[in-house]
């Protein structure tokens, strides 16, 4: 069942770091990797998979590089993790037991609904952590 791992971690950071850059513009994985401090050969696997399932496109050449597909409102992080992990929210019942899978099913369905947040609430603790620095400054 719901497990978050290290590879949806670093692709929520990046689509952050992208999210943040200007329309039209985009950031090679060189960018990305520094600004997030994600290790460059694992953000290469995860940017091919989010561009795969049309989250973000990439540009070739010289001045090519990732940039959002969609807007971070309407990608949400349970379709981050459905992209990333396999079995993200798959059956975790194993048993005929029709009680034991109307239950499971019931634990699936609400934690996917507690995951079913749009990336764009980053600004919002975006704006919460730099309320929090100017304060404490």
């Amino acid at each position: 069942m719901i497990g978050i791992s290290t590879k949806t971690v670093y692709a929520v950071a990046a689509l952050h770091e992208l999210g943040s850059i200007e329309a039209g513009k985009v950031l090679k994985i060189k960018e990305i990797a520094a600004n997030a401090s994600i290790p460059q050969n694992f953000l290469e696997q995860i940017l091919l998979e989010l561009r795969k399932e049309g989250i973000l496109s990439s540009i070739k050449g010289a001045h090519g590089g990732y940039k959002l597909a969609k807007a971070l409102k309407d990608v949400t992080l349970k379709e981050v993790m459905e992209t990333l992990e396999s079995d993200a929210f798959s059956d975790v019942c194993r048993t005929d037991n029709p009680t034991l899978k109307l239950f499971w099913s019931d634990i699936t369905e609400k934690v996917g609904e507690v995951f079913d947040i749009p990336l764009s609430e980053l600004k919002n603790y975006q704006l919460k952590a730099n309320q929090a620095l100017n304060y404490s400054i």
